[in-house]
């Protein structure tokens, strides 16, 4: 069985000395040196952050990144973050539309599976103007061939599993999908069975990771600094991963451990520590 599941190193796992939102958000570790230690321990798929992505194209090509992931066996491709895709302010426009178009390029140069989007900070936006939104999104990226996943979070202004729904299903792309996050699953109170529940062609993808059932008191603070490791924390890791199984997921399982102590530790060992958990919950 273990042999059979993609594993996909979401950026934030193996990007050391990186630090979201504070900054500097792009890794210390070479590009090069990312994707074979990924590759070493097992990961199929690895993860691009908008800021690391236009950090190593000072010095490697989207071409020469290509051939690295290809030489390595990097076959799934996940960019993100897309934020403010709804919004009018001409500012933020703006920023959003240079954003939008380093993460389309390499994303047709990659051939990405996909593109996350979403919200950050809870940001007023009625849904049918999200909506819209979110299907002229969807539109541009089916010209390069790659889906837009939504990332449902406590903190964005799409905050349920029924928004989620509303989002995807009002802007009816076939390449417009939900992504699911089990930190986010479980701080949300969304049961298992509710995202299994899902139609198929909704779920773009899936992100494992562990915590504490009990929030901190800065949840912000919590899921960019203390996610743990699968298998590490309280979650019911197993559980959700043998519910999806059984609800037919096959796609890559990426694991998204955003954790700053994580952050700190080699390279080489962060991503061996990080596949072998996230093997161990899955079935024999």
């Amino acid at each position: 069985m273990k042999k059979s599941v993609d594993l996909l190193a979401s950026y934030w796992t193996i990007a050391v000395n990186a630090e979201p939102h504070t900054g500097p958000e792009f890794s210390s570790a070479p590009f090069t040196d990312r994707v074979a230690a990924a590759a070493r321990a097992g990961f199929t798929g690895m993860g691009i952050w908008h800021a690391d992505l236009e950090h190593t194209l000072r010095s490697m090509s989207l071409a020469d990144m290509r051939h690295v992931l290809d030489d390595h066996g990097i076959r799934h491709i996940e960019l993100e973050f897309l934020n403010d895709w709804f919004v009018d302010d001409p500012a933020k426009h703006a920023e959003y539309l240079d954003r939008k178009k380093l993460l389309f390029t390499a994303a047709e140069a990659f051939q990405a599976d996909h593109i996350k989007v979403g919200d950050f900070f809870n940001t007023p936006c009625p849904m049918p103007k999200l909506i819209e939104s979110f299907a002229s999104l969807c539109k541009d990226a089916r010209e390069i061939g790659t889906d837009i996943h939504f990332e449902l979070m406590p903190f964005a202004n799409i905050n349920t599993l029924a928004g989620a729904l509303d989002l995807v299903q009002g802007a009816d792309a076939t390449n417009g999908k939900i992504i699911f996050d089990l930190w986010h699953v479980v701080k949300l109170g969304i049961p298992y069975a509710d995202v299994a529940a899902v139609p198929a062609r909704f779920v773009g993808g899936i992100e494992i990771n562990d915590g504490r059932i009990a929030s901190m008191p800065d949840m912000t603070e919590e899921t960019t600094k203390h996610r743990n490791l699968c298998g590490e924390g309280e979650f019911d890791v197993k559980g959700f991963v043998r519910t999806m199984l059984d609800a037919g997921y096959r796609g890559p399982w990426g694991i998204e451990v955003l954790n700053q102590e994580l952050r700190r530790q080699p390279l080489e060992e962060v991503a061996q520590r990080a596949a072998a958990t996230t093997f161990a919950q899955f079935p024999d």
